[in-house]
């Protein structure tokens, strides 16, 4: 065997340049498991385990025995090569290689391939499996044969029925070629895309084209009952292009939609009902006294944790540790989040049965991707989210809900002309739907802090944003989709306060956006402005800063005004980072340190230090400060700001090279599949540890 040894490792470097390489007829991708794999064997070729996979009998054991990652990227999709075949030795390559280590090394390579084709075969079966299984399947027929007949069709599913992921491929598999599918939510539309894609054996981010015969359009618009701003101007649009249209078809998807509203708008759409896949839910009334609120307001916190804690210290004494189900809590905002999950923290610290986990729109995607690790056996998951886990995300494995029954809403305050965060009682159509998340895939139990009498006071269905916020950007879209048609004339699904309206368009007219005394026609300020997509101060902060060549101090201010706190919420607790932040830090405020932060981060961007090191050191979220970098290249694709291309031969060269891992990464990120997580007993926040499972 020693012979064998030092005859791989003397050939090892051919083998890998003939077998792995990014080449469609390679085995697989040079940065692959399997290839890591066979590296792997090569520097363990002293230790027992260089036998594991060499041999006739391959088991699930041998990746994990040598500690290396499962398999995620092997070949493009979902199967691998299902055999390697040498027949000549033709190529450069492996003209040098004797044919015992060729043998060898190709007997070991089909092994390990045979076996994984064998797991990923079996995934596949499963998943085709729970796919009929799901309530919407019966459905299925039903809704292509409605839609076959009509232009506009309303789902009403219920949560876990399985439309949102189903329904797209059920028209993707009759024929229809042309399919959009619209979310309220950044992190649903990419949950979305990532599990369709994995169904339909795709590339998630690639389109798939049936070159068939239909011309037919069909837009999804799912979770409706959202009823956000740009929800309903796309509604309006669309209803105005299906009754021009002959080649688009709309279907309209939600938990809980208001029936009557959407039937009366799109006159008399049918209606499919789809019933969940619910497991008894036991409901449980534990309102918060009155002194216990006033006892809160005393201390000079918004929200006192003793309840929540009650609740997890009665699971503790009731519920075996053993038995699987985790926790998710309702909360209004990042405040109450933060002041819960303190306080469970500590608790969950002493009794070591719990992780502490939180879940909201200022997190990283990384951060956000851990609700849906795994606890440890014996240990139990707490998730403390904002209303975004009501219908936007999934978490499996959640068996009991908490929930405090407020929610934070902005609303535009005319006087000021400001928005601002108010804190409100959530409506019966949420409340249910957060009941809903506890009966997934066990029997659940949903805990509200409020009494039955108050939740039949609460509203139906969540007041729209359009009756909440200002209406002057809406104003300036519908203009300048040359419409033709007034914003006071615009079909919205639930008309606006018509007041509110027409003092947006004359603010409009004052700002300069709109031709004076007309509503249908933008200046070219307004054109300017209408193409650049953020709030219209902030544009006019980047537009006015070309004009008086003020770009950069432009760029800095207008990327503190549009993005959230780019410092993290960990950071608040590591007083090392704190310290080493001092710097940036002022006694004028807020806004004043977010530019101090931005020009710190310009100066080491032109430096060319690591980037990535120094939001670490700082605690400062790299993501939100790109945005500066993000507001330069609208400009400059705008044609307001010209693009300088005078850089020397050394930057270009550091651009070429950044570009070319920026593919790299898109194409890592292309093949990836999303592997689930053991979290650490004591990693509340942070750290995580590969499930070997």
């Amino acid at each position: 065997m020693d012979g064998m040894n030092s005859d791989l490792e003397q050939h090892y470097g051919r083998l890998r340049r003939f077998f792995f390489g990014d080449e469609p007829w390679k085995i697989a991708a040079k940065d692959s498991d399997i290839e890591k794999l066979f590296r792997k064997r090569k520097e363990h070729n002293h230790q027992e385990e260089e036998d594991v996979i060499a041999s006739s009998s391959v088991t699930a054991s041998s990746s994990n025995m040598l500690d290396i990652p499962d398999s995620s990227k092997f070949l493009r999709h979902h199967t691998t090569r299902l055999a390697v075949d040498i027949r000549e030795k033709d190529d450069l390559e492996l003209r040098e290689v004797p044919e015992h280590v060729l043998s060898e090394y190709t007997f070991a390579l089909s092994s390990f391939i045979a076996y994984e084709n064998r797991m990923k075969f079996n995934q596949l079966r499963q998943l085709r499996i729970a796919q009929k299984n799901l309530p919407i399947a019966e459905k299925r027929d039903e809704i292509l044969e409605t839609l076959q007949n009509v232009k506009v069709l309303l789902i009403a599913g219920d949560t876990g029925c399985g439309k949102s992921t189903q329904v797209p491929q059920y028209l993707l598999d009759a024929d229809y070629d042309r399919i959009a599918c619209t979310q309220p939510r950044r992190i649903a539309a990419i949950a979305l895309a990532r599990r369709v894609a994995y169904e339909t054996l795709n590339e998630y981010g690639s389109y798939r084209n049936n070159n068939a015969d239909s011309k037919t359009y069909v837009i999804i618009l799912d979770e409706i009952h959202e009823r956000n701003l740009s929800g309903d101007f796309l509604l309006g649009l669309l209803r105005n292009l299906v009754r021009r249209r002959d080649d688009l078809k709309l279907i309209l998807m939600s938990a809980t939609i208001n029936l009557e509203l959407f039937q009366n708008y799109f006159e008399n759409a049918p209606v499919i009902k789809v019933a969940g896949r619910l497991y008894p839910i036991e409901l449980r009334y534990m309102p918060i006294k009155e002194h216990d609120q006033y006892e809160s307001e005393k201390k000079k916190t918004k929200i006192d944790p003793a309840p929540y804690l009650n609740i997890l210290q009665m699971i503790d004494a009731k519920v075996d540790s053993n038995e699987r189900g985790d926790v998710l809590i309702f909360l209004n905002g990042v405040s109450e989040i933060s002041t819960v999950a303190e306080a469970l923290k500590v608790y969950a610290e002493t009794s070591k049965k719990w992780i502490i986990l939180t879940l909201h729109s200022t997190l990283s995607t990384e951060e956000q991707d851990k609700v849906f690790d795994i606890a440890p056996l014996g240990i139990r998951k707490c998730i403390l989210s904002t209303n975004i886990a009501e219908t936007s995300v999934t978490i499996d494995r959640i068996r009991f809900v908490i929930d405090s029954g407020k929610v934070n809403l902005v609303k535009f305050d005319s006087k000021t002309g400001m928005h601002s965060l108010r804190e409100y009682w959530t409506s019966q159509a949420s409340a249910d739907q957060r009941k809903g998340r506890a009966g997934r895939t066990g029997p659940g139990i949903c805990y509200r802090l409020y009494s039955q009498q108050h939740f039949d006071k609460m509203d139906p269905f969540t007041v729209s944003e359009i009756n909440r916020v200002s209406l002057e950007s809406l104003a300036m879209q519908i203009v300048n989709m040359n419409l033709g048609i007034s914003p006071l004339e615009f079909p919205f699904i639930e008309k606006p306060n018509m007041g509110e309206l027409e003092e947006a368009v004359e603010s409009l007219w004052r700002q300069g956006i709109l031709e004076a005394g007309n509503t249908k026609v933008l200046t070219s300020l307004g054109k300017i402005i209408a193409n650049i997509p953020v709030e219209i101060p902030v544009a006019k902060v980047l537009i006015y800063g070309c004009v008086f060549e003020q770009v950069e101090p432009s760029l800095t201010i207008a990327a503190s005004l549009a993005t959230s706190s780019p410092f993290t919420n960990r950071s608040f607790r590591e007083p090392d980072i704190l310290d080493r932040r001092k710097n940036i830090m002022s006694d004028s405020g807020d806004p004043f340190a977010l530019i101090n932060a931005y020009r710190e981060f310009v100066e080491v961007q032109a430096e060319r230090d690591d980037i990535r090191r120094w939001g670490r050191e700082k605690g400062i979220d790299i993501q939100r400060m790109q945005l500066r970098r993000q507001f330069k290249d609208l400009l400059e694709h705008s044609g307001i700001l010209e693009a300088k291309s005078d850089a020397d031969s050394r930057e270009r060269r550091i651009n070429a090279g950044d570009r070319k891992r920026l593919n790299e990464l898109k194409k890592d990120a292309r093949y990836e599949v999303k592997k689930r997580k053991v979290l650490k007993p004591e990693a509340h926040f942070d750290t995580l540890m590969d499930s070997e499972s």
